[in-house]
């Protein structure tokens, strides 16, 4: 036999699975002989239960090599088409400055990060995010925005329930724009019609419909600038909704806004919409932030994220999440709005584009792309073509007597895409980056030719109605006007991400987030052209490979979940639970049972799941636990009694909230079943199941899935996500809908659950590549290493710190839950000091008390190595010996080292008079040249909210 390696030893060189997977053999030999398995099998039979095990091994392609993968996307990118996207409908053709795409979309300083719920180690991102509130501030004349929303048919849904939650005057009817984006009033409709909130969509041209102001209404929206291009000045309708005590809402373009007047100054209660078009790719329809901002008073009731201004331990300005418990987890079964995941990373290229461009260079931007709609325009009169609106931003209708088809037709063999509008009309949208070529291209698909654009473009003023022009001022503060040149900026950026702790820097150990690798040979492809710049209302032949991703990724999806179909159009995890319900409310309207409204959810629930539910039009009932954490099966069998007649379902977490393999998962469905519910099966921690068992099999009807946690969608600093929704095929028929959706069978229906038909479809690329990747034995192998890293830490620490839950075998799934209650009680410690101690040893904190007050939930992943597993087991023990000298009372807690936490770099210097030494604030482990300092001590949080700051401070504000 040859000592040669084989040709296909040399092709492979080393699987992606090893590159994923932070265990090496000898590292999971000396895990298993900590826990007493001799294999990594062995542990998962044990670990298990055996009624839930998959009777097969997952049917995926044989994986790839990253080259080969990279090569395949590379192929399917190329199947799409972009062109020239003129087809408006709020997705704009931009231009990401190349600094910020390459420092901020694709660096994992950036992408890696997690929502700042440890603040003192956020201050980059969340200076980011303060930028982006000042944008929408600003823009939209309003003092308070949020730090992103989903998508503008989102957050116009959101501003639905927000206007009536925020003002208890007005009754009656949310009316809507007849000009607004088609997809937004499909949002807004799908939302309203599960809580039971009457929609009218009327033309508001002429003021508030006659029977509206006859019987009253909640909320208008008007769209500014219309969806035909129509500049409408809002002012009428706004006194007309402000007289019957109703709020108004604007849904509004920023770009439009640096040169027509601001909704605020308007008259405007709440303004939403995108920021896609600050430099945001069209990614085939998200992920992009959307924006809301609001009038002083309804502040507290923004749905989402806000980011605030408090003061840190030593008396200097800190950013922080402002009102930071959401409104799900405060109100729970009465919240309104289930949003827990924002747009961060986008939101951050948005503010970042703002940064670069500054005041003036938006309004150039802006003057550009008016100017070209205004000599198109111009130019067709000249043809004999009159647009339908004098007044207009950067779109047209064009009336063309029944040749729109063939002037978009026409239009596309040029590169350019236009909006077919009926078979009468055309809408034509400029944008950032319509140039001369674009127009004369526009007017040869119209059959004009023989245009003198110099002399149109001499002779055509501009199409801004007088009265609207911009005269309130915007982006005065320093940081819009200072970071102008490519090096300030890259320094800028460069500042901002060295404040923060991502996954670049260490292990970021969140229960329930599962903050595993993002890998560069997944991330690389979202910047391809064939899927960053394609518009999602692109005609279906120019998205093939789109169709191709999303139709593979589906199928690989329902076939690790044992479903039998996926959509991926929930562009979060709350909106995938929302879609989820929904289709199970539709299941028992389609039957009759329209009396069937009891969600029964365990009391250690997600707070969103409750929210999911009232928002989909169910009654919570809520379910005890049981000692173990699990659902107490005797109390689920009395509500399931109880409400024979009216259950509709439950919604439970597998692996539960508690990082516990419950034994009673397949009795729970069958009981919820015996009483003609639906299971909701919360797909949160499907990192513990991919390969050994799938929720379809063991009893589940629907589950929603993260994209962003178990198949590796990075966290972007909170945001993008997506939240796949698989059903059983008796629920099929009601997953959502688009009635611009590029296949036809899926334009009717319940409707979309979000503004775009494939909801976030630019980042489905790195899913599709990790399942590509990794094939089925991959997938099964990262599972057991998550498990077996879970339960060796679990083993390690249990006896410094109590593990609260253990399931089948007395093991933990992939998280585990260390219980700091009694080491509070005796020496007054809490989970927060030991939260803040660990940054000082170079740590994120695991997640804090969810889903039990007091407590740390630990996951490591299967991305990291023993190493580091290691160095962060040994950081909990040294901590716990200084919670025991603590208890000893060598240090009281307010003078220990852990109330003391975070140290920044000013602990080297000057007077010191702590009871315990420098060395020991800021070198706990030893001088480190490699150590994080967090730029802010301890944040007031309480401070935060009582001094509510939501905007950039004034420089004065950081001075010594």
């Amino acid at each position: 036999m040859s000592d040669h390696p084989s040709l296909t030893e040399l092709d492979g060189a080393l699987p992606f699975v090893e590159r994923h997977i932070g265990l090496r053999e000898d590292d999971i030999a000396t895990m298993l002989g900590r826990l007493g398995f001799d294999s990594l099998d062995a542990l998962m039979d044990a670990a298990v239960p055996g009624a839930i095990r998959a009777a097969e091994s997952l049917d995926l392609p044989v994986p790839l090599s990253e080259q080969a993968a990279s090569r395949e996307l590379r192929a399917i990118a190329h199947a799409n088409r972009p062109g020239e996207a003129m087809i408006g409908l709020g997705y704009h053709g931009t231009i990401t400055p190349p600094v910020i795409r390459r420092n901020v979309l694709e660096d994992p300083s950036w992408y890696t990060a997690y929502t700042p719920y440890q603040p003192e180690i956020s201050q980059g991102r969340l200076e980011a995010l303060l930028n982006f509130q000042t944008v929408i501030g600003d823009l939209t004349g309003l003092p308070t925005a949020n730090a992103s929303l989903l998508d503008e048919g989102t957050a116009a849904a959101e501003a639905m329930t927000l206007v009536r939650r925020g003002n208890r005057k007005a009754s009656g009817p949310f009316v809507v724009d007849a000009d607004a984006l088609p997809q937004t009033i499909d949002v807004v409709r799908t939302r309203a019609e599960a809580m039971g909130i009457e929609v009218v969509v009327a033309d508001l041209a002429d003021g508030l419909p006659a029977a509206v102001l006859e019987s009253g209404l909640c909320g208008v929206l008007v769209q500014y600038p219309g969806t035909s291009g129509r500049v409408l000045d809002p002012r009428p309708v706004i006194e007309q909704a402000h007289e019957r005590d109703a709020l108004a809402v604007v849904a509004a373009d920023l770009l439009a806004l640096t040169v027509l007047e601001a909704p605020g100054a308007l008259g405007a209660d709440v303004v939403v919409g995108s920021s896609q078009r600050f430099g945001v790719p069209l990614f085939y329809g998200g992920p992009h932030a959307g924006y809301m901002a609001v009038a002083a008073g309804l502040e507290r009731h923004l749905p989402g994220r806000l980011v605030g201004v408090s003061v840190d331990a030593e008396g200097r300005p800190a950013y922080r999440l402002a009102l930071q418990t959401r409104e799900q987890h405060i109100r729970r079964d009465k919240a309104t709005s289930n949003i827990c995941t924002a747009q961060v990373l986008l939101a951050v290229v948005a503010s970042m584009y703002a940064v670069y461009h500054g005041p003036a260079g938006l309004r150039s931007i802006a003057t550009r792309t008016h100017r070209y709609a205004a000599v198109l325009a111009a130019a067709l009169a000249e043809g004999g073509i009159t647009v339908e609106h004098a007044d207009f931003f950067d779109t047209l209708t064009v009336p063309v007597e029944g040749r729109a088809a063939d002037v978009v037709t026409t239009a596309r063999s040029y590169g350019l895409q236009l909006r077919l509008i009926d078979a009468d009309h055309v809408g034509i949208t400029t944008s950032e980056l319509t140039t001369r070529s674009t127009i004369s291209s526009v007017l040869k698909a119209f059959s004009i030719a023989g245009v003198d654009l110099d002399a149109v473009d001499t002779a055509t003023a501009d199409a801004l109605p007088e009265a609207l022009r911009r005269a309130t001022p915007y982006l005065t503060h320093e940081v819009f006007s200072t970071h102008h040149s490519e090096t300030a900026m890259l320094r800028y950026l460069r500042k901002l991400s060295a404040r923060d702790y991502a996954l670049d820097r260490g292990m970021i150990p969140l229960g329930s987030c599962t903050m595993k690798l993002n890998a560069t040979t997944e991330m690389e492809p979202i910047s391809l052209p064939g899927f960053a710049d394609l518009h999602p209302f692109a005609p279906a032949e120019d998205a093939a490979g789109y169709r191709q991703l999303v139709n593979d990724l589906e199928g690989w999806l329902a076939e690790v979940t044992g479903y039998d179909q996926v959509s991926i159009q929930p562009n979060a995890g709350s909106q995938g639970e929302l879609a989820g319900l929904l289709a199970i409310r539709g299941y028992h309207r389609a039957n009759g049972d329209t009396h069937r409204d009891v969600c029964l959810i365990p009391s250690s629930a997600h707070g969103t799941n409750a929210a999911s539910a009232v928002m989909a039009g169910m009654k919570v009932v809520v379910v005890k636990s049981g000692d173990g954490g699990e659902v107490d099966l005797d109390d689920l069998r009395a509500q399931c009694e109880k409400h024979a007649d009216d259950l509709a379902a439950i919604m439970v977490t597998y692996p539960s909230t508690h990082g516990a393999y419950e034994d009673t998962i397949t009795e729970l469905c069958a009981i919820v079943h015996d009483h003609g519910g639906q299971v909701y099966v919360d797909g949160a921690n499907l990192n513990a199941l991919l390969g050994f068992a799938k929720p379809g099999e063991f009893g589940g009807d629907v589950s929603h899935l993260n994209l962003h946690k178990t198949f590796c969608i990075p966290h972007g600093g909170g945001g993008p996500g997506v939240g796949p929704v698989a059903v059983r095929a008796h629920l099929a028929p009601y997953l959502p809908s688009h009635a611009m959706h590029p296949e036809q069978d899926k334009r009717a229906g319940i409707g979309p659950i979000s503004a775009a038909p494939y909801g976030s479809a630019g980042i489905l690329p790195i899913s599709w590549a990790y399942i590509r990747l990794m094939g089925a034995a991959g997938l099964t192998r990262a599972t057991a290493a998550a498990v077996l890293s879970a339960n060796y830490i679990a083993t390690r620490l249990g006896e410094a710190y109590p593990v609260l839950y253990r399931g089948h075998g007395g093991l933990v799934a992939h998280e585990c839950i260390l219980d700091l209650r009694g080491l509070t009680k005796d020496t007054g410690v809490t989970v927060d000091d030991v939260a803040k101690r660990l940054v000082d040893y170079g740590f994120h904190a695991p997640t804090m008390s969810f889903p039990v007050a007091g407590t740390l939930m630990v996951e490591p992943t299967e991305s990291e190595d023993l190493a580091e597993i290691d160095r962060f087991i040994e950081a909990m023990i040294a901590i716990r010996a200084e919670i025991d000298r603590v208890a000893s009372g060598e240090w009281t807690p307010e003078n220990s080292p852990l109330r003391g936490a975070p140290h920044t770099s000013r602990a080297l210097v000057g007077e010191w008079d702590r009871a315990y030494s420098r060395e020991v604030a800021v070198f706990p482990t030893g001088i480190d040249p490699d150590k994080y300092w967090p730029p802010v001590a301890r944040i007031d949080q309480a401070y935060g909210d009582r001094n509510l700051v939501c905007a950039c401070p004034p420089l004065e504000a950081f001075a010594e």
